[in-house]
């Protein structure tokens, strides 16, 4: 039950990690959401419909679109045509809102990638499979 507490309080300051992101920038915790599914997408060569979005953050098409009309007048993202379909509207974010999460987050990705090359790789994939069992976990429930 140890981890099981430590995960969540890490868990909880992460959360409130973003969350003061969000209030110095005037943004939504879900639009910090949102951002951060669309980099995970764009890191993954993969694009990002609207629906695609909704879908990833549990939002109806209603809530979605206003997120994306509030991120895009912020200049956080755009709406561009599919570079494989051209009928397909993608959401896209824009490197200014990247610029400005790494100066945030820059600092707390960095410890963490450095406390992670003290492991080996047998103990990275230990890491490795139980957050991911985690994850899918809270999917699934």
């Amino acid at each position: 039950m140890e981890i099981v507490r430590l995960l969540r309080a890490v868990a909880v300051e992460l959360g409130r990690h973003s969350a003061r992101f969000a209030n110095q920038n005037g943004m939504h915790p879900t639009d910090v959401r949102a951002l951060i599914a669309l980099m995970d997408a764009d890191r993954a060569g993969e694009e990002m419909t609207a629906g695609r979005l909704g879908g990833a953050l549990g939002l109806n098409s209603a809530g979605t679109t206003a997120l994306i009309d509030r991120l895009e007048r912020a200049g956080q993202v755009r709406r561009v045509r599919s570079e494989g379909d051209r009928r397909r509207v993608v959401v896209e974010v824009d490197q200014r809102a990247v610029a400005l999460g790494q100066t945030f987050f820059g600092p707390l990705i960095g410890s963490a990638v450095a406390l992670l090359q003290g492991y080996d790789e047998r103990e990275l994939a230990a890491v490795r499979g139980f957050l991911d069992g985690v994850r899918e976990a809270a999917a699934e429930g």
